[in-house]
């Protein structure tokens, strides 16, 4: 039997939601790439709660690009999550792909969260 892309997806997500949890002193860095924009949340999963998020939809980063779908925009959203976690005090992070694979978009913005100070 032959999976469709979806539903490898949705493997690949429970897979590493089962192995991937968020605590106080190591939130979860969850990422959700739709076809136009990207999202990024630093999540508690203790305490179910979202810390910081960042998101290609804000109005200062789609101002600033092209298009929302584009490794720009998830090198944008990366650097934006890294500052907006370190002046909460968040400086490590446990790294969430979503089911998606480590490529393109998500290693962009992985990449650009690296560079900008978060550890993961």
């Amino acid at each position: 039997m032959k999976l469709t892309r979806k539903e490898s997806k949705q493997r690949r997500h429970r897979r590493v939601r089962g192995k991937v949890s968020g605590s106080e002193e190591r939130p979860r860095l969850a990422v959700f790439r739709s076809n136009e924009h990207i999202y990024a949340q630093v999540i508690d999963d203790t305490k179910h709660h979202t810390i910081v998020a960042a998101s290609s939809v804000e109005p200062d980063l789609k101002s600033n690009l092209a298009s929302g779908s584009n490794k720009e925009a998830s090198v944008q959203v990366g650097k934006l999550i890294a500052v907006r976690s370190l002046e909460k005090g968040i400086t490590q992070v446990v790294f969430d792909r979503g089911g998606n694979l480590y490529h393109g978009r998500i290693k962009a913005l992985a990449d650009a969260a690296r560079e900008a100070g978060l550890n993961f």
